[in-house]
């Protein structure tokens, strides 16, 4: 089964206990990302959970030009970087264009490919050769076997440390779901990651923003881990009606403790008992 390892030995694997990759959706200010990113280092340290950072320097997929985007690369850059010094945590974020990659693989340790761009050969390409681990978002549009052929670029570039990450499939107008066979599928081809947050969005729900169903978030998250995966992908916020990105979707930085000693117990349940062979 395939492990991917990173610098500070940090390992995804389906079967080995799942790594966290939680923060916040995009940078808002330095304030709030170190009141985030605090939060996250004490519960994860005191749960013993391992655990990456995550946040956007730029948010390039918004419904309107209006919509907060973030600070843009090298301010942002150099905000994970202080986040990354500070807690002694690896990084994950994410690119839109081939030229931010060289950039971004300075400071990140994983390299995110979001959903609508990781059909884009360039980006793809350009993200593989940077040599760093690749977290794939899985486009709403693709069915699971699909991403067969994103990785073959990906290793056709040279590299396959690749993360499958899961964050619900369209259906219908303004709705995603996700489909736990289909990401049991993925559990096949790499270490899989679910974007839990993500996979709550109605998107187009707000008809100038996207909608979501922040209530649903342990729901979702405990289903996802039953399946026995690599990892959870979470974004929280202090104040999530005040989020200035999807809001609807983020968990309240003050339930991080319980959700995760909740996922912290299911993935160990899971974990403990052999895979069970039905087919």
């Amino acid at each position: 089964m395939a492990t991917i390892t990173l610098p500070n030995g940090m390992a995804f694997a389906n079967d080995r206990p799942f790594v966290l990759i939680g923060g916040m959706n995009v940078i808002e200010s330095h304030a709030t990302v170190m009141e985030v990113a605090t939060a996250f280092a004490e519960v994860t340290r005191e749960l013993g959970i391992p655990w990456v950072f995550k946040a956007s320097f730029d948010k390039a997929n918004r419904s309107s030009m209006k919509s907060f985007r973030g600070p843009g690369l090298d301010k942002g850059l150099e905000i994970l970087a202080q986040v990354s010094d500070r807690f002694d945590v690896a990084v994950l974020t994410d690119v839109h264009e081939p030229f931010q990659v060289g950039a971004v693989a300075q400071v990140a340790d994983i390299i995110q490919i979001p959903a609508f761009l990781a059909r884009q050969t360039d980006l793809v390409a350009a993200v593989a050769r940077a040599g760093k681990v690749i977290n794939v978002k899985k486009p709403q549009f693709l069915a699971p076997h699909e991403m067969r052929h994103i990785m073959r670029k990906c290793e056709e570039a040279g590299n396959d440390r690749i993360l499958l990450c899961e964050r619900g499939t369209s259906f219908g107008y303004n709705n995603l779901v996700v489909d736990m066979l289909g990401m049991d599928e993925m559990r096949a081809m790499a270490p899989v990651v679910f974007d839990a947050t993500h996979a709550l969005q109605r998107p187009g729900g707000r008809v100038d923003s996207a909608d979501g169903r922040r209530s649903q978030v342990a729901a979702l998250a405990r289903s996802g881990l039953a399946l026995g995966i690599a990892g959870l992908f979470l974004e929280a916020h202090p104040d999530p009606e005040k989020a200035l990105c999807d809001g609807p979707c983020a968990l309240p930085l003050d339930k991080l403790r319980p959700f995760l000693q909740q996922m912290r117990a299911i993935d160990r349940l899971v974990k403990e008992f052999a895979p069970l062979k039905t087919g």
